[in-house]
Formats: C-alpha cells, sequence, structure tokens
C-alpha cells in the first residue's frame, strides 16, 4: 500500500480511512439459500438456440469482448431433477473465465456470461449440447448423461485483454500488479460510496491472489501479496459495515486475522460489526486487543468509551425497571397490611359481639 493510502487509513474511523481499507471473498451472496434454482419472473433473453437468461438483477457497464478475462460466481444444478453440482459461493473461490477459450463444457454458460455486464446476476439455461454433452461427467463435478443445466451467474468484472492472458500465464509481479490496480480502482469507487461497485474491484484484486497462487509464494513475493491482499478483505469489511451487511464483514476480518492476527484494523472493524449486532462482550475483547497494538489509536478509545456509555445506560434503564417492580410490589404489601388489619379487626368485633349475645342468652336460660 502506497504512503498516502496509509496516511489515510490510520484514524479507523474515519470516512476516507474506512473506504480505503477492506474486503471480502464474497461480496454478494444471493438472497435465497441455493439449494434449489431461484425463480425468476422476468423475460426470458434467447441468446443462443441452447441459451437464454433471465435477469435476476442489472448490471452496469459495458459487456465483455471476445477474450475478456471474466470473474464470476455461479451455482449450477441439473435441470430436471434440480441436483446442485457447484456452489462457487459456498467455496468462496470466484471463477476465472476467458471467452473463446472456455472449456468446451462451459460453452453455454460463456455465451450467457458475454452477455453480462459487470454486478449483473442471471438464470441462464443451457441445453445438454452446449455443457456436459450426450456422456455427462462421472468425476467430479457429477452430471448426468444429456443434463440440461440452470446457471445462477454473478459478473463481478472483466478485464479486457486483447490476447485472453489468463491468470496462469501471468508471472508473479504482472498478478500482484494487476491485483493492486483492482484495488486502487476500488478504493476511488469507495470514495464515491459506489459500495457494490468498489466491492467488486476489491474481489476482482482478491481473484488473482487465489489459495493456489498464495500457496506457492514465499519470502518478499509472499509478502507483496499479503500487502495487497489483506487491505482489500479490509475495505470490503468497511463497504459491507457500511451497508450493516455485519456478519459478512465479520467473516473478512477473520480472513485477514488468520493470517495477522495482530492486525489491528482487522480487530477494530470486527469489534464495530460485532457491537453493531449487539454482542458487547466480543466486541469489547476486539477492541482491547486492537488497542494493544495500536495504543496511541484515538477511534479505537472512542469505541470503547462508546461501549462503556452503552452499557452504563443499560443498567440504569434496568436499575430503573425493576426499581418500579419493586415499588409496586412495596405500594401493594402496604395495602395488603392495612386490609389485614381492617379483617382482623372485624373479626375481633364479630367474636366480641358473639360472646356478648352467649352470655345474654345464657342469663336468659
Amino acid at each position: 500500500m502506497d504512503e498516502s493510502l496509509e496516511h489515510q487509513t490510520q484514524t479507523h474511523d474515519q470516512e476516507s480511512e474506512i473506504v480505503t481499507e477492506g474486503s471480502a471473498v464474497v461480496h454478494s451472496e444471493p438472497s435465497q439459500e441455493g439449494n434449489v434454482p431461484p425463480k425468476v419472473d422476468s423475460e426470458a433473453e434467447v441468446l443462443d438456440e441452447k441459451v437464454s437468461k433471465q435477469i435476476i438483477k442489472e448490471g452496469h457497464g459495458s459487456k465483455p469482448s471476445k477474450y475478456s478475462t471474466c470473474f464470476l460466481h455461479y451455482r449450477a444444478w441439473t435441470k430436471n431433477s434440480q441436483h446442485k453440482f457447484e456452489d462457487t459461493w459456498h467455496e468462496q473461490q470466484p471463477i476465472e473465465l476467458v471467452l473463446g477459450k472456455e472449456k468446451k463444457e462451459l460453452a453455454g454458460l460463456a455465451i450467457g456470461v458475454a452477455s453480462m455486464k459487470s454486478g449483473e446476476r442471471a438464470l441462464v439455461h443451457v441445453g445438454w449440447e452446449l455443457a456436459y454433452g450426450k456422456e455427462g461427467n462421472f468425476s467430479f463435478p457429477n452430471v448426468p448423461p444429456m443434463a440440461d443445466l440452470l446457471y445462477e451467474v454473478e459478473v463481478i468484472g472483466f478485464d479486457e485483454t486483447k490476447e485472453g492472458k489468463a491468470r496462469s500465464d501471468m508471472t508473479v509481479e504482472e498478478r500482484i500488479g494487476a491485483a493492486d490496480r483492482r484495488k486502487m480502482d476500488g478504493n476511488s469507487l469507495f470514495k464515491e460510496e459506489k459500495l457494490e461497485e468498489a466491492m467488486q474491484q476489491y474481489e476482482m484484486a482478491i481473484a488473482y491472489m487465489g489459495d493456489d497462487f498464495m500457496f506457492q509464494l514465499y519470502g518478499k513475493y509472499q509478502d507483496m501479496a499479503l500487502a495487497v491482499k489483506n487491505p482489500c478483505h479490509l475495505n470490503i469489511a468497511a463497504c459491507l459495515i457500511k451497508l450493516k451487511r455485519y456478519d459478512e464483514a465479520i467473516g473478512h476480518c477473520n480472513i485477514v486475522l488468520t493470517e495477522e492476527e495482530k492486525n489491528p484494523k482487522a480487530l477494530f472493524r470486527r469489534g464495530k460489526a460485532k457491537a453493531e449486532l449487539g454482542q458487547m462482550d466480543s466486541a469489547r475483547d476486539d477492541f482491547r486487543k486492537a488497542q494493544k497494538y495500536a495504543p496511541d489509536d484515538k477511534a479505537i478509545r472512542r469505541e470503547l468509551r462508546s461501549l462503556a456509555e452503552q452499557e452504563k445506560a443499560l443498567y440504569q434503564k434496568q436499575k430503573e425497571m425493576y426499581k418500579g417492580i419493586f415499588k409496586g410490589k412495596e405500594e401493594g404489601g402496604a395495602k395488603a397490611k392495612s386490609l389485614n388489619w381492617l379483617i382482623v379487626l372485624w373479626q375481633w368485633f364479630v367474636s366480641l359481639f358473639s360472646r356478648i349475645f352467649r352470655r345474654h342468652r345464657v342469663k336468659a336460660d
């Protein structure tokens, strides 16, 4: 991260610094649970004799051209049995697809993706001829013969490259450089409050830093990659907090903390998300850990004071509530005592009258 950006991110609670830190592997988990294909009411657009598309969410900008490197998430089902056989959202790993160079079994999916804009989500119907064909696939993924498919697809974004260069063909420096450019684009969008678009850029940056790639790195290259990847995760977390998607923000902070357990920004943001969810004790623990590693950070102290004030206010509220309950019991007790005295007095009067009456009756006899 360059010096100017680092300077912007020194104070955790400033809007500019929140804008320039954070990320997450999955920025827009579909609203449905994903066990079955989504029900879509939009009109089907015929893209090919064997491919059609129904838009779930509109995208923005232009569509990718041939040889563009597209980054996407999808879920896939067999159309007849509705058996789900693949889910990249669940795996938290975007897929890279170079249009015009896709595998034969993804030809129908590629036609659908070529018609989509960044951020667009759609239900793509693919005939078996442009999918896994007459034989199907009996390894992974497991697809039966002659199976028509349904894809719920979201295009995160794409890189326009004339030669259609895939990540696997890039050098380490090229991949890290491409990821860093995406991160900077995301920062600019975040400053403009275009949060969804910013998250798309951060997620594309992370796509260059996949687990298979990171596993091969060591020394300075690993440090360079983490210096891009982890700030992207933190920046998406910041976006998600602003969007009130606190559980997702916590997940993205956790990703950073698995790599850097002493990262004060990750601890701070996770604490903010937990506090919003009412997890006060856990939030306080995160803020105190963050303060340990960044003792001069005013924003952390401010959050700790805010938590203490909230807890004090809650205590006072509970105290007043219980006071009212006990006061009601005391007043009720006083009334009960007064009533008891009246009953005793009445019983004594009746008893006295009875004794006098009995004595008078005996004398008369």
